[in-house]
């Protein structure tokens, strides 16, 4: 839990994780609790990604168009979705691991929604009482796998470590308007991508919505939801991510992520 200060105090006496099944329960006690009782967390603490048990990542392609001009291809007249694996979660400021023959890696900055409560068939007008917070999320991305290798997205999206997620669960009480947030990405200090959640074709209530036709959204499960323009592959010539690189990014009022990039092979924390 974050304490006014910004300080991290430490709830495991409380809660033994965020687990998917005690998401909406345990967000309800927490607004009782004073974080000054709690004790804090040392500072060289690692910090995982703030959900733990997810069922499935589902994430939404091309929701703003000044990423799909980029990317070649028509703004979608319905929402683009497709899945991403799960065991490419790793924590906010974990390293990322190129995977192996690797020659096209890319980073995405996106608004991440925690589903909190099942959803199955449910309005648009109903949508925000089925989550539990927000969060940021990489949705790193390998785009010859994804683009050249036949078949669907998915095979460029999945790789291990290609969805730090994080540093906090952030909820909807205090977001003063999910339809107004900064997104940002650095790469080796260079600011790539600058965008607002305002400029998303389908907005969050209307995802949860389109998403909960096809399939019940389960506590736990993260909708992706896009990213705005300035991803490496855009680029003019295309920027890839290379070991060594650092990325930096973030989302106003959900907090930001920090990761280094490791060759196949190399050391990566998980």
């Amino acid at each position: 839990m974050v304490d006014a200060r910004g300080g991290h105090r430490d709830l495991s006496a409380l809660v033994l994780d965020f687990e998917a099944r005690h998401l909406a329960d345990h967000f309800a006690s927490f607004a009782a609790i004073d974080p000054e009782r709690l004790p804090l967390v040392a500072e060289q603490t690692r910090i995982g990604a703030p959900v733990a048990d997810v069922g499935k990542i589902i994430c939404i392609g091309l929701n703003y168009a000044d990423h799909a001009r980029e990317a070649g291809m028509q703004p979608p007249t319905e929402p683009v979705v497709f899945m991403k694996a799960t065991s490419t979660i790793v924590g906010p400021n974990d390293d990322v691991q190129l995977p192996k023959n690797s020659t096209k890696s890319d980073w995405e900055v996106e608004l991440g929604v925690v589903i909190g409560r099942e959803a199955r068939y449910v309005s648009v007008e109903h949508a925000l009482s089925h989550i539990a917070g927000l969060c940021v999320i990489n949705d790193l991305s390998e785009r010859a796998f994804q683009l050249e290798r036949g078949g669907q997205w998915d095979k460029g999206k999945s790789c291990d470590t290609f969805a730090p997620i994080g540093p906090y669960l952030v909820t909807l009480d205090e977001i003063a308007d999910v339809a107004n947030l900064e997104l940002w990405c650095d790469v080796n200090g260079q600011r790539m991508q600058a965008g607002n959640t305002r400029d998303m074709i389908f907005n969050v209530p209307y995802l949860v919505h389109y998403v909960s036709q096809f399939m019940s959204l389960q506590p736990g499960d993260i909708i992706s939801t896009g990213t705005p323009a300035g991803v490496g592959m855009a680029r003019k010539p295309p920027v890839w991510l290379q070991a060594g690189d650092e990325m930096s990014l973030g989302i106003s009022g959900l907090g930001q992520q920090r990761q280094r990039v490791r060759p196949h092979g190399g050391s990566a924390n998980q």
